[in-house]
């Protein structure tokens, strides 16, 4: 037999190999109880080790949704909101327009009041959230709306139209003299051309026909937006610009109330328009809402089987934990007192 292996050197070596490992395990098993989780859950699983991390990559998948869905649902419930004041705010404008038609100055009157709606249609539709314009379509970053002030595309081509039709400005004391069968044609024909494509695009939007689409789980897609270019908005626009830049001050009786039918009309049209955008956006809402739910359910699921398959008993390891330090403990008396061992105190 070798003398390495009855030697005090070997067995000293031994032991503190024994003591190394003893405090990896105590390392491990104090992991274990404060964590309540396999300290390597990929040795402790196995096999089972792939399908863990399967699991744990649906729940990330999950929670991005989760997240995803609460910004959409933001997103839906202001564009919701807007949409409900533009419905109040054309509604109480139907109510100004029936009151202005046969007064004196219902011109004067009303044409403030649809140009304060007009301000207040295009600022509605250029409203923004998290650094996106909630009407642009899918032109997320670009301001859907014109301003309709001098100088802007849109106020210098109703200009010029009014101009090319009469052969002279809105504030001309000429238009007094348009007949409304003349107004109406203007209305019918040129002032509709204005408020629909190309002229539309080209002088008013900047936003896209195609409004953004969002996932709200793993299989379900939806429209999560309007775009400015809806029918509805278009008809407000119209109704707005008509009554606030005609010259409607100075137009007489019967062209006036020429241009304030159309209008009752147009918005009435509006009205029922953006009923249909809300109703289309009210199900997309209650749709997110669903999803979010069936989402944190399906994550709670995949959360236990995760928890089952890489949880420990606290309890046991802190009981390992004891054991170990104990062994530890003694491996460690062990070879101090063999370490003091030497032949020479028995010579």
């Amino acid at each position: 037999m070798a003398s390495t292996f009855i030697s005090s050197s070997a067995i000293s070596t031994t032991l503190r190999i024994a003591a190394m490992k003893s405090q990896a395990a105590v390392s491990r098993a104090t992991k274990e109880a404060t964590t309540g989780r396999h300290a390597d859950v990929g040795l402790s699983l196995g096999a089972l080790a792939g399908r863990d991390v399967v699991l744990r990559a649906e729940r990330v998948e999950i929670d991005k949704l989760v997240d995803t869905n609460a910004l959409v649902a933001g997103r839906l419930d202001t564009s919701q909101q807007r949409i409900s004041g533009l419905i109040d705010t054309a509604e109480s404008f139907q109510k100004d327009l029936l009151a202005a038609r046969n007064s004196a100055n219902g011109g004067t009157v009303i044409a403030q009041s649809a140009a304060a709606n007009l301000k207040s249609l295009i600022s509605t539709l250029n409203v923004a959230m998290n650094g996106q314009y909630l009407f642009a379509g899918t032109n997320t970053g670009v301001t859907p709306m014109v301003d309709y002030a001098a100088g802007s595309p849109s106020k210098t081509a109703i200009d010029a139209a009014f101009v090319a039709t009469f052969g002279f400005s809105q504030s001309s004391p000429l238009v007094s003299g348009i007949s409304a069968v003349d107004m109406q044609s203007f209305l019918d024909t040129t002032l509709q051309a204005e408020f629909d494509d190309p002229a539309w695009g080209a002088n008013w939007s900047t936003s896209s026909d195609q409004v953004m689409r969002s996932r709200i789980s793993t299989t379900q897609t939806i429209d999560s937006s309007a775009t400015a270019n809806e029918p509805a908005f278009r008809k407000l626009a119209m109704a707005y610009t008509m009554l606030s830049d005609l010259g409607t001050q100075n137009l007489n009786q019967a062209a006036l109330q020429s241009v304030i039918d159309t209008a009752i009309g147009t918005v009435g049209e509006a009205i029922n328009d953006l009923a249909g955008i809300g109703a289309h956006l009210g199900t997309a809402q209650e749709q997110t809402t669903n999803a979010t739910s069936r989402l944190k359910v399906q994550g709670d699921l995949i959360t236990q089987q995760v928890t089952a398959m890489e949880e420990v008993d606290p309890a046991e390891a802190s009981v390992r934990v004891t054991n170990l330090n104990n062994q530890l403990e003694m491996s460690l008396a062990l070879t101090a007192r063999i370490q003091q061992l030497s032949i020479l105190n028995y010579l």
